[in-house]
């Protein structure tokens, strides 16, 4: 999962970007390629965010399934860009896939940036609505960072995310109330559109595991 992931937000001035990644996950039974499809876009009423994880593996996961999709789709809508509270966002968003799990989130986010949105950290919380899932505590806590020219090197950039969820699993003898996952990415710029990097998945309770789980990745970013 490249989830959200979601962290191409640059900010109200940020110009449209759409970008397709590869990704080989290197993690223990795991072995399989996810490509991705992301997009980020800005207009007078907000910022549109989406991105769907495609997996190609050949072992079943949790849900019974192989191969699959993971989606997700975010709006934040902001009117008030000349206001004291320019950074604040109301926030919407719907989670699926072709396994059967989604949600649908409704809260506010706030964003920290720099002047030219080069070096930003955005926070949500929201409220989860459930399908097919139980959560005692429907909250989600996230966070969305970009550091570009990081150590004042143009053609790396450092960018990632983290989502802390409710979620009520059931291992047997053993139940938690909430999941945690994080993502973060290194860049390296090596042509106009092609970047190769690096990415960590970490979680806690999260798609069938119980208790910490860590899995390195490697892969390429094509920027339209």
């Amino acid at each position: 999962m490249i989830a959200a992931l979601a962290a191409l937000f640059l900010g109200q001035n940020a110009k449209a970007q759409t970008n397709v990644q590869l990704f080989y996950d290197f993690g223990k039974d795991r072995s399989y390629v996810t490509a991705t499809l992301e997009g980020f876009y800005t207009d007078k009423g907000g910022d549109t965010f989406f991105f769907s994880d495609f997996y190609f593996s050949n072992q079943k996961n949790v849900y019974g399934s192989s191969n699959g999709v993971y989606f997700e789709v975010e709006r934040g809508l902001n009117f008030w860009h000349d206001s004291a509270l320019k950074d604040f966002s109301a926030h919407i968003e719907y989670d699926g896939s072709t396994w059967g799990q989604s949600m649908a989130c409704l809260g506010a986010k706030y964003q920290f940036h720099n002047a030219d949105f080069s070096r930003f950290f955005t926070i949500y919380l929201m409220y989860d609505f459930m399908f097919g899932q139980k959560a005692s505590v429907p909250l989600k806590v996230s966070g969305v960072w970009a550091v570009n020219n990081l150590f004042g090197a143009k053609w790396l950039t450092f960018k990632g995310f983290f989502d802390f969820w409710g979620l009520d699993n059931n291992w047997g003898s053993t139940d938690t109330k909430w999941s945690f996952l994080s993502e973060p990415q290194l860049w390296f710029k090596v042509a106009e559109h092609l970047d190769l990097g690096a990415e960590v998945e970490c979680s806690v309770n999260f798609a069938g595991h119980q208790g910490f789980m860590c899995n390195p990745c490697l892969g390429a970013r094509w920027t339209f």
